[in-house]
């Protein structure tokens, strides 16, 4: 299982103003409040931590078919920086996720599976490929099968996954 999430900075620089009050206490735990007050690029820490969730939140949807707004439900661990990459877990009551996530300048992209070795299955896809949806969770077919698909688009950036 796969799901992603691609965050442009930018837009989100001006689109949301995540210190206003409240924000934080209807996203993060105590122990992601934790990790922002701590973090030296705090901004860069509540879009990681958000892309995470709802990277994570993708899998459960697909795993479960619920569709519901609750990102307290999903809890992120420190994250490990190795090769490029952050990587980390997110929790919740009933599974765990890991993310791989890439910080750039211009944005932030996370990969969840649900098992780490799963990161070495992944691969983008253009625009170009015909993507199918069933009860909103998209996914293609190849060779009969169908093939998770996890889309993510935010500002300039746009991102097709598949495993």
């Amino acid at each position: 299982m796969i799901g992603n999430d691609v965050i442009d900075l930018e837009l989100a620089a001006v689109q949301s103003n995540w210190k206003r009050k409240g924000f934080l206490d209807k996203i993060f735990t105590a122990a992601e409040k934790a990790l922002i007050a701590t973090a030296v690029e705090k901004d860069l820490m509540v879009w990681a931590l958000w892309s995470r969730k709802e990277a994570a939140y993708k899998i459960f949807n697909r795993q479960t078919n619920l569709r519901l707004y609750n990102p307290i439900a999903f809890e992120c661990s420190e994250m490990e920086y190795a090769d490029g990459f952050y990587y980390g877990v997110v929790v919740n009551q009933q599974s765990t996720y890991f993310t791989k996530t890439e910080i750039t300048d211009a944005f932030i992209h996370t990969i969840a599976t649900t098992r780490p070795e799963d990161f070495r299955k992944v691969y983008w896809l253009d625009d170009t490929v015909t993507v199918l949806k069933k009860n909103g969770i998209p996914f293609r077919k190849a060779q009969n099968v169908a093939k998770p698909v996890s889309i993510s688009d935010h500002g300039q950036f746009r991102k097709i996954i598949s495993i």
